[in-house]
């Protein structure tokens, strides 16, 4: 009796816990430590020194709730300078915690520490962090889980458990000397030699037995997947052997619900499904590769990680699952074609109608002189023909400091020259220039922006992140954007919401987004190569008139340059 009290008493602490961390009275203030350290750590034939926090691949989650306070104090134990990014929380006022090195700060350099300390504002859902300076977050990566409101449940059906499935990829060698390596050649640096699911490559890859993750599942329960690509350079096709998912959400706000075979989601973006585990019991491979309808040299081999029902003993060989071919458009295509906003009473589509300011930019890839470099030349990338420079101040504080000769306000609407922006294959050059030039936009205006793939070198899709912001997709399609015809059939109604966007090959993709977030926001291809390569920009948004909305005062202990 006695024991089967104690058993009970256990329970009851055990239930009370949960409750208090899952039911707070009110928002609470929860702090993190983040120790920058090199591990030792072991896949496919060997082992190699990786940057890690606190020891681990992939780093912590960091568990909130909407409302909350969250204070991560960053201390650098490695050789490399280091700043954290915390992908898609919009960081009101606040861009000083925002992270990306040279933008909103310089880096934290060697035996130093910053502390990150933002609230989560009219946010719920997956996002994710990760190092936002070089390459480092091939290894430097994490979930952000943003729990709703106390009292607020999921507008759908209630889970019996989660997990974080975070996609990524792996290199044998010194990420950081590839990317050098490749900067001296004027070439595209080594793909990946392994796609990973939670670290881990997964029994098709060689001396990787051991290195597979497994989720094991209960007959009849219903799992939530919190599934974030934070691959380098590959939008990703997922999917589960035998399973269906329903997808529920993604880049943290919620969708109208549909149910695929597969996904495909880019690097930078998060995507929660529901999976029901109604199939014989069994082991299932989830699996993970490549998108690819450009002729690129990429990694194209698949990654996997078992679904196991409970009992299945591991001898039994898991079944592998139908994904779409490598070269699949149509399916990416239509995927995409399926996501909507909720756009419900309590979760609202707020898509501006009327439009202050119209943008208009080209993706190009070139060929510039690099008398460094082995053959004379190197790649180079750029928006409306400006190949991005970064500054050696953070913009941020030369914004906020009123420091001249950082940056220049003349970056242009529009392209230089308009041309056939997907037609034949073009000169690898069109006149790029080198410079660190930004837009200015009023406070509060609304803003539409098209970004044009063009067929400089090669027609590609890229994925944009826009940082400090969500965004509305109101529309997307395939050649020229045309601005007489295209409009016309724009989803103004229930258009998908996130902060990170694919642009498809030979395309064009079309957002809308209120510039009500004061400060200096960073706008780039989530595609570390071709952000290297200077594919990305950066939004001034000034000042409102009242005071709350104006950008707050830096922190203290902000990392000098």
């Amino acid at each position: 009796m006695a024991a089967a009290l104690s058993k009970i008493s256990c329970w009851a602490s055990y239930i009370l816990f949960l409750y208090f961390v899952y039911h707070p009275a009110e928002a609470a203030v929860k702090r993190y430590q983040f120790d920058i350290q090199v591990k030792n750590v072991s896949r496919l034939c060997h082992a190699k020194p990786i940057v890690t926090v606190n020891g681990r691949f992939p780093g912590p989650t960091v568990y909130v709730r909407e409302g909350d306070r969250v204070l991560v104090n960053v201390t650098n134990h490695a050789k490399y300078n280091m700043s954290i990014h915390w992908h898609g929380l919009k960081q009101f006022r606040n861009g000083w915690a925002d992270g990306p090195a040279y933008i909103t700060q310089c880096p934290i350099k060697r035996g130093h520490s910053f502390t990150y300390d933002f609230t989560v504002t009219g946010q719920r859902g997956t996002l994710w962090w990760h190092a936002h300076i070089l390459w480092l977050r091939a290894t430097v990566y994490g979930a952000i889980v943003i729990m709703p409101k106390p009292g607020t449940p999921f507008p759908f059906p209630q889970p019996d458990r989660e997990e974080n499935i975070i996609l990524g990829e792996w290199w044998n060698s010194d990420v950081e000397d590839i990317e050098t390596q490749g900067d001296k050649l004027g070439l595209p640096p080594n793909a990946s030699d392994a796609h990973t699911i939670n670290g881990k490559p997964g029994p098709l890859f060689p001396c990787s037995e051991k290195h597979t993750f497994t989720l094991e599942v209960e007959q009849s329960k219903t799992y939530l997947l919190r599934i974030i690509n934070a691959a380098l350079n590959d939008e990703l096709f997922f999917a589960i052997a035998g399973h269906n998912m329903t997808v529920v959400e993604i880049d943290a706000v919620y969708t109208k619900p549909f149910t695929t075979r597969a996904i495909l989601i880019a690097p930078g973006q998060t995507t929660n499904v529901l999976v029901q585990a109604t199939q014989k019991p069994n082991r299932y491979f989830m699996a993970a590769r490549p998108f690819m309808d450009a002729p690129l040299s990429i990694d194209n081999r698949t990654a996997t990680a078992i679904l196991q029902y409970k009992g299945i003993p591991n001898t039994v060989i898991p079944l592998l699952p139908h994904l779409p071919e490598a070269n699949d458009t149509s399916f990416a295509l239509s995927y995409n074609a399926k996501l909507r906003s909720l756009n419900s009473p309590q979760f609202q589509a707020n898509v501006p109608l009327n439009v202050d300011r119209h943008l208009f930019y080209t993706i190009g890839l070139g060929i510039n002189p690099c008398p460094t470099c082995l053959n004379g030349t190197k790649l180079a990338a750029s928006l409306n023909n400006i190949t991005f420079v970064m500054p050696q101040v953070g913009l941020l504080q030369a914004h906020y400091f009123n420091i001249k000769g950082v940056f220049r306000l003349d970056f242009p609407d529009n392209p230089p020259t308009p041309f056939n922006y997907t037609g034949a294959p073009l000169t690898a050059n069109l006149g790029t220039t080198l410079g660190t030039r930004v837009s200015k936009i009023a406070y509060n205006s609304t803003v539409q922006l098209v970004l044009q793939d063009t067929n400089l070198l090669s027609v590609e899709s890229h994925p944009f992140h826009l940082h400090g912001y969500n965004f509305f997709v109101v529309g997307t399609g395939i050649g020229n954007f045309d601005p007489k015809r295209d409009p016309a059939k724009f989803n103004l109604v229930d258009p998908p919401e996130r902060n990170t966007v694919g642009v498809p090959t030979g395309g064009w993709t079309a957002i809308r987004f209120r510039a009500d977030n004061p400060g200096v926001w960073f706008m780039h291809c989530h595609l570390e190569l071709h952000t290297g390569w200077g594919l990305k920009t950066a939004f001034v948004v000034e000042n409102g008139k009242l005071p709350d909305q104006s950008i707050l005062p830096p922190p203290k202990d902000l990392p000098p340059c």
